[in-house]
């Protein structure tokens, strides 16, 4: 079998009209370069002929590969479903609607194979969106950069690159694919890099993401940030907020009753009984919900144990 330089993975949704050019600029690329090369379509979910063209093109060009799904499962999934079945020593990841340019590929596999990046993230210096777009982008990036401590400008950015082994070692689901970088450097890869990369204005159809795409990626982040702490420890973090809920409520209740006992053997005046005392409720359900978040840690211990089913998808076709 043929050693593969690079693998190029294009997740995509109704681009039928932009992808018999992004194949011919790929190729013109990687014949100028002398690169062995694989480029792997993953139809997710299209409505129009982009399935049908993405076979034609691997009749002329054995190349070109496909993944086509049942349904629209999202991109994260697309590319989970690419990065199982490449073969390249390093990985490109574009989307399929040219405003990722294939002019880019060779530095970036000069930075994977030359200076030893295990990723490297394309940035936009230079964007053409509408000001709705790039204001909730930097705020995004901002916080994305405070939370995990990985110095991008642009975490989003589709066109990236990455050494083999980290595709093949880092599970990408629900929509973590904003969060890659965080996946990978969870996972030991922590040379990570950035490039300046072109950004070109879209020549077809129409942008796929609305701005709710902000607020899931604020819920990601979060989600992930938890994930990559707790996924194999979850006990840690609910037993912690389970002990310290439990010590918070059984100490007031001891204050209490020991003020009780104290004041009795005194003989001083008691006052109102320790239950008509807001303090001792407050108490109670500090105590209550310790135990929840102790029962919470054992079911999440449980569910990350038998958990094997997150990453399987209905592909209806492929060509190889």
């Amino acid at each position: 079998m043929e050693q593969i330089d690079i693998s190029v993975v294009v997740p995509l949704l109704n681009e039928e009209e932009s992808l018999p050019e992004l194949a011919a600029w790929i190729e013109r690329v990687m014949q100028q370069h002398g690169f062995t090369y694989e480029v792997v379509m993953v139809n997710d979910g299209s409505t129009d002929s982009s399935w049908q063209v993405i076979k034609d093109l691997n009749r002329s060009n054995p190349c070109i590969k496909g993944i086509c799904f049942q349904r629209n499962y999202g991109k994260s999934a697309a590319l989970h479903s690419g990065f199982r079945m490449v073969s390249g020593d390093v990985v490109i990841t574009m989307d399929a609607d040219l405003q990722d340019s294939p002019d880019e590929i060779p530095e970036l596999y000069q930075m994977i194979m030359e200076e030893g990046y295990d990723l490297v993230s394309g940035w936009k210096k230079k964007r053409y969106d509408p000001i709705t777009k790039t204001i909730p982008t930097k705020i995004y990036n901002a916080a994305t950069r405070a939370a995990s401590g990985i110095y991008l400008h642009d975490f989003n950015c589709g066109l990236k690159a990455y050494r083999k082994e980290v595709v093949k070692n880092i599970e990408v689901y629900g929509e973590m694919h904003r969060y890659i970088p965080v996946i990978a450097k969870w996972e030991g890869f922590t040379k990570i890099g950035e490039k300046v990369v072109e950004h070109r204005a879209r020549k077809y159809g129409t942008t796929k993401f609305g701005l709710e795409r902000f607020v899931n990626g604020l819920l990601d982040l979060m989600s992930i940030m938890f994930v990559s702490r707790f996924r194999k420890k979850p006990m840690h973090f609910f037993g912690m907020l389970g002990v310290l809920s439990f010590l918070f409520g059984g100490g007031a209740a001891l204050w209490l009753l020991g003020d009780k006992v104290y004041r009795s053997a005194m003989h001083m005046e008691i006052g109102r009984q320790v239950t008509e005392q807001p303090l001792f409720y407050l108490g109670l359900t500090l105590i209550i919900i310790g135990v929840q978040l102790f029962l919470a840690g054992f079911l999440a211990e449980l569910i990350s144990l038998n958990n094997t089913s997150r990453n399987e998808y209905l592909i209806r076709e492929r060509v190889e």
